[in-house]
């Protein structure tokens, strides 16, 4: 069955709050972004403010062009997942090691135009991929399904690699992703801009359910 992973991305600290406790009660996974202001020029809180509940699962999205000290920063808290971008800078195999120690996954998002074949080499240190297909630092973004073909060739590589997908994520295209082989889909703006969020995580919850059955 897919998951559905509601994102927090905020600029501040108040609105990481407000965005974080109205998704809270009904998440059992989330993804928390956070952004350097330089590989995504919008502005997050800081890894040493970010915070989740106790009882559901944290991913860390790192938009950062050298993540290693933010990584770091937030596995003192044990989250369930880094991920870091495959354009990033830096040496990937030691932070890799250092999530694995800490009984951290380790993730990598390809941007649009990055082919998955840059990171064949890595995939033994790899649990989880995600197919990126938003705005880098904001909600929304389009959803160009034509980026599901690189599920293929990862799936070829390692039949039990996770699948991420992040951007425009609704309940038009849900199923569209669930088929096209997507095990975790974050959501950002259809479910933290909705009138409730609680009802539209339903939503897209009860699609992959049945999406997953047929």
């Amino acid at each position: 069955m897919a998951t559905i992973c509601p994102t927090v991305l905020a600029a501040d600290e108040k609105t990481y709050a407000a965005e974080m406790t109205d998704i809270a009660h009904f998440a059992h996974r989330i993804q928390i972004d956070l952004t350097d202001g330089v590989f995504a020029a919008s502005p997050t809180v800081k890894p040493a403010e970010a915070w989740w509940p106790a009882a559901v699962k944290a991913d860390f999205h790192l938009m950062y062009k050298f993540p290693t000290d933010a990584a770091k920063v937030v596995l003192k808290h044990q989250p369930n997942m880094i991920i870091i971008h495959a354009e990033a800078e830096g040496d990937f195999k030691p932070l890799a090691d250092f999530c694995h120690k800490q009984n951290v996954k380790v993730g990598v998002a390809l941007l649009p135009l990055t082919k998955p074949e840059v990171i064949s080499k890595s995939l033994d240190l790899i649990d989880h991929v995600m197919i990126f297909s938003g705005d880098l630092g904001s909600y929304g973004g389009h959803a160009d399904l034509a980026l599901l073909d690189k599920i293929e060739f990862l799936k070829k590589q390692k039949a039990d690699l996770e699948i991420g997908w992040d951007g425009g994520v609704n309940d038009q295209n849900v199923s569209q992703l669930i088929f096209g082989g997507v095990d975790v889909i974050n959501v950002g703006g259809f479910i933290q801009q909705a009138a409730n969020p609680g009802q539209a995580y339903e939503a897209l919850q009860l699609i992959a359910d049945e999406t997953g059955t047929t």
